[in-house]
């Protein structure tokens, strides 16, 4: 019985070294934003959503290798901006006619980044001003590969 707690104690250190080997995937939050990634894998996609220390999700990003093929009437388009590089426009949500508490600040966007990578942004602002905040972030997110996987 001994050995129990060296197993353990190897098993830990074999599954934390791994973990911290995984492909970072989600590009890095400025250390001033109060935002922290919960990243969610699957085969084709990744999920990145990005909350405040109270746990409110406040921006989501999805890179795909595929296009969303969501929606983006005109009549829904909002600001300018660009992302990845690209120049794109914000829009407001379309919820089928809803408006929920929140709504006049929303934004979504679908950028093709190259071929067969998209991205897909969804902005959850509290106020406009913090929807202003969260478009800046979302403008100078470095997505280069080897960019994310430094952490940058």
């Amino acid at each position: 019985m001994k050995f129990a707690p060296v197993v353990l104690s190897s098993l830990l250190l074999v599954a934390t070294q791994a973990a911290a080997q995984a492909p970072v995937q989600c590009p890095s939050l400025p250390a001033n934003s109060g935002l922290q990634w919960q990243e969610q894998s699957q085969s084709g996609f990744v999920v990145c959503r990005a909350a405040t220390e109270d746990g409110r999700e406040v921006l989501s990003l999805m890179l795909s290798q595929r296009d969303p093929g969501i929606p983006l009437t005109r009549s829904l388009r909002q600001e300018k901006g660009s992302f990845g590089g690209e120049s794109m426009y914000w829009y407001q949500p379309d919820l089928g006619g809803q408006e929920p508490p929140g709504y006049a600040e929303r934004r979504i966007t679908v950028v093709k980044l190259d071929k067969g990578r998209y991205a897909q942004i969804a902005l959850y602002p509290g106020s406009t001003q913090e929807l202003g905040s969260l478009q800046q972030l979302a403008q100078g997110m470095n997505l280069t590969p080897s960019a994310v996987a430094d952490g940058r």
